[in-house]
């Protein structure tokens, strides 16, 4: 059973990719299942098979501890850590090829508390992987991409998991948006200089700076642009996604 952990920020797209790569992987033949670690979601575009928020209620905590949603959320996050063992045993029950896991609207409840990281460990999977989603809008703008990188970074040292980053929402974009983008993540120069160009010299510079520094860490920042709402290139993110999973190997 191999787990990929879908991540990224508010708004980038996660809940969509989880319900379009598991219709995308059951349309290949795979057999894939989905789990919601979101306590707060209050909609889902898919039939969860696992669902925290029959585990945590947010409303209950509301309750019992007098808290705000914001509190509530906090509170419910790290109570997920405390499900790793009802998580896995229903998972051998289900017994899919791969789960995939939705994960908080908000970046910092899952990735930069205590819960996300160990929940991550104690699942008992195959292997294991992250895919960080680039908003496509959000990153045309080198600073947003140079910010987006930084978190993409600090997500892959909380987990220390394979990483694949995926450029999100393409169907939104021009090719010539979307070539530029790739081309910075694979072509450190150019990002220099379009950081160099953008009004503000002095933010130029801290961005530049912040840049070299996430260079230094020698992470693999090839990203791979797609669609989740119209599948747009999942052939060759699907390929990607196996590639680390079964590290290069042939599936038997």
């Amino acid at each position: 059973m191999y787990g990929i952990f879908i991540v990224g920020t508010a708004g980038s797209g996660k809940t969509l990719m989880a319900a379009s790569l598991a219709e995308w992987l059951s349309r290949q033949g795979e057999d894939a299942c989905i789990v919601n670690l979101d306590p707060g979601v209050l909609n889902l575009p898919y039939e969860a098979a696992l669902d925290v928020r029959d585990y945590v209620s947010v409303e209950k905590l509301m309750r019992d501890y007098g808290l705000g949603p914001n509190g509530a959320l906090i509170m419910a996050s790290d109570l997920l850590a405390q499900q790793a063992e009802r998580i896995n045993d229903e998972l051998k029950g289900l017994a899919p090829k791969y789960a995939l896991f939705d994960t908080p609207g908000q970046l910092e409840l899952f990735a930069f508390r205590v819960g996300g990281p160990y929940l991550a460990k104690e699942l008992e999977l195959e292997q294991k992987m992250v895919l960080y989603l680039f908003d496509g809008p959000f990153c045309v703008n080198p600073f947003n991409y140079v910010s987006t990188l930084f978190l993409a970074s600090a997500v892959h040292l909380r987990f220390t998991l394979p990483q694949l980053n995926l450029l999100t929402k393409v169907d939104l974009l021009d090719e010539k948006a979307v070539k530029r983008v790739l081309e910075w993540s694979g072509r450190p120069a150019l990002l220099r200089e379009a950081l160099a160009s953008q009004p503000g010299s002095e933010a130029a510079l801290l961005a530049s700076d912040l840049f070299n520094a996430i260079s230094k860490l020698r992470l693999d920042f090839s990203t791979v642009a797609c669609s989740a709402r119209y599948f747009t290139n999942f052939l060759n993110v699907h390929a990607a996604i196996q590639r680390i999973l079964t590290r290069g190997e042939p599936e038997e």
